[in-house]
């Protein structure tokens, strides 16, 4: 399935508002959630403040609550890390939040935090980045990590005829969803006996560390050919570094990253091609799903279906897992087609 170009241009302007600093759009649209919202507090928790990936995410987040009329928040760590976002979990369930959505930055180490969230009232999303499926109420995943994994592997061996070094320079050591997919890479390259995987390091979604674990690389691995960052902070990091070295057009980079961070270096033939889902719209679900739980209409179980917004049904899968849709290839052909 490929992503509706609909609901990128609604993306376009979430990441817009975003960056210019102001509120979201929406606030006088009420009609495409149904019920009254009022009193549904959301939170949303990424792994870090100032990302451009959940400044998207999370301004998506924020029109669908304006949309059924909840109270939205955001708040956030400013440094990725397992334990940096046990604060702000707390404080929500003090405040007697009615949803949290999160982004994990560990599987396990939010646990505790979030059982006694839940304890209190509070219901518990996770998107983006998984906990153990038994501390959230639901998952709402971007993607299937296989999919992930494989449009990442494919998109390198494309770029550098199936063979020759490569690395992976992904987020946090601890991420759930980078650890799951850099595995099932690993798993993919299998089926690509001459392509070799040489070193994974981590940026922990830090631009300027990804850029010195860019230059490291490069340092290090002198026949590299190939990157694959699936993390928007590295992918634009590496592409910043590679734009004006030796290597640019010799070291191919791919992965994830969004199109306004990526434009530059696809037009001035720094990346050929990278991928991605909408954020915008993986915010958006999230936030309905939330509200879905907090009305009652769901619990979580599988085969639960309810309605978010513009973007249709949706219904609950294994593991209490939400599945927005596959990833999309942006390159020099069609990335203008896209603002977000």
């Amino acid at each position: 399935m490929r992503i509706n170009s609909k609901r990128f241009a609604a993306g376009a302007a979430l990441a817009l508002v975003a960056s210019l600093g102001l509120a979201a759009c929406g606030s006088d649209d009420n009609g495409s959630g149904g019920g009254d919202g009022g009193d549904i507090t959301v939170t949303f928790l990424p792994k870090n403040l100032g990302n451009p990936y959940f400044d998207t995410s999370d301004a998506g987040g924020e029109k669908a609550v304006k949309e059924f009329g909840g109270t939205y928040d955001e708040v956030g760590p400013d440094t990725a890390g397992p334990d940096a976002q046990v604060s702000f979990i707390d404080t929500a369930a003090a405040q007697g939040i009615k949803g949290l959505v999160v982004s994990a930055n560990d599987p396990t180490a939010l646990c505790d935090s979030l059982d006694a969230a839940r304890d209190a009232g509070t219901k518990v999303v996770t998107f983006d980045s998984d906990t153990d499926a038994e501390c959230r109420d639901l998952f709402i995943n971007q993607a299937t990590s296989e999919g992930i994994a494989k449009v990442q592997v494919d998109m390198i061996a494309e770029q550098i005829g199936d063979a020759g070094e490569i690395a992976i320079l992904s987020a946090a050591a601890n991420a759930t969803n980078q650890n799951a997919w850099i595995k099932l890479m690993e798993e993919e390259l299998k089926s690509h006996p001459d392509i070799k995987l040489v070193d994974t390091v981590y940026g922990d979604d830090d631009d300027q560390t990804s850029f010195d674990k860019t230059a490291a690389l490069l340092a290090d691995h002198p026949n590299l050919k190939g990157i694959i960052s699936p993390t928007t902070v590295g992918i634009s990091a590496a592409a910043r570094y590679l734009s004006t070295s030796k290597s640019k057009g010799k070291v191919f980079l791919t992965g994830l990253g969004t199109p306004n961070q990526m434009r530059d270096y696809v037009k001035d033939g720094t990346v050929k091609e990278f991928a991605l889902w909408n954020p915008a719209d993986l915010g958006y679900l999230a936030a309905y799903a939330t509200k879905a739980l907090v009305d009652g209409d769901i619990t979580g179980a599988e085969g639960d279906k309810f309605t978010a917004g513009d973007l249709g049904e949706f219904t609950v899968g294994e593991n209490g897992s939400v599945l927005l849709g596959d990833p999309y290839r942006f390159n020099a052909e069609n990335i203008d087609d896209f603002d977000f």
